[in-house]
């Protein structure tokens, strides 16, 4: 077990960081490579890419998830820097995480059009967070960038994985999305 291990000790180092993607913090410096580091800086958002890639793979619509996800992110974040604010954004982003681990952990495969509501929703509420502290157009192609990235590679990791070995890692998702959600 000792994938087991690996994860576990990757998800415990994943809760110490802070979960910087909330309108309350400060702005951010508004250049490409900001947006860049940006999604690498928060447990929230990373671990939300990774579980959306990672889902994706088994979906009926695998092809189609990431780039419909990264699009409401696109959303997400003009609505951000328009200033429209979502109530319990931080909650919602929290249950994201969360979610996408219970989604990952089971195995779940939902119909193509659920599918798809399901991550542009989530999408819409992590790119209305980084919108309101990346509110600059290079700031906010990073973001995207990094986080097509993200996705890329949760992409790759549910492709390699063996069926419990990816289990395991939705598990692991979830309960920091949990742990997200309790300290919200």
């Amino acid at each position: 077990m000792n994938y087991s291990k690996t994860l576990l000790g990757g998800a415990l180092a994943l809760v110490c960081l802070p979960a910087l993607a909330h309108p309350e913090t400060a702005p951010h410096a508004h250049g490409f490579l900001d947006g860049f580091a940006h999604p690498f800086s928060g447990a929230d958002h990373l671990l939300a890419m990774l579980a959306v890639g990672m889902w994706s793979v088994r979906q009926p619509n695998a092809q189609a998830l990431p780039p419909t996800f990264l699009g409401m992110m696109l959303l997400g974040v003009l609505s951000g820097v328009a200033g429209l604010a979502i109530p319990g954004l931080e909650l919602g982003i929290a249950l994201t995480v969360a979610l996408m681990g219970v989604l990952i952990a089971l195995a779940a495969r939902l119909p193509a059009p659920a599918g798809a509501a399901l991550v542009g929703l989530f999408a819409v509420l992590h790119g209305n967070a980084h919108g309101h502290e990346l509110p600059q157009a290079a700031s906010a192609m990073g973001l995207l960038a990094a986080s097509a990235l993200q996705i890329l590679a949760g992409r790759a990791l549910g492709r390699v994985s063996p069926a419990l070995v990816s289990k395991l890692s939705g598990a692991l998702i979830a309960a920091v999305g949990l742990l997200l959600v309790a300290g919200v």
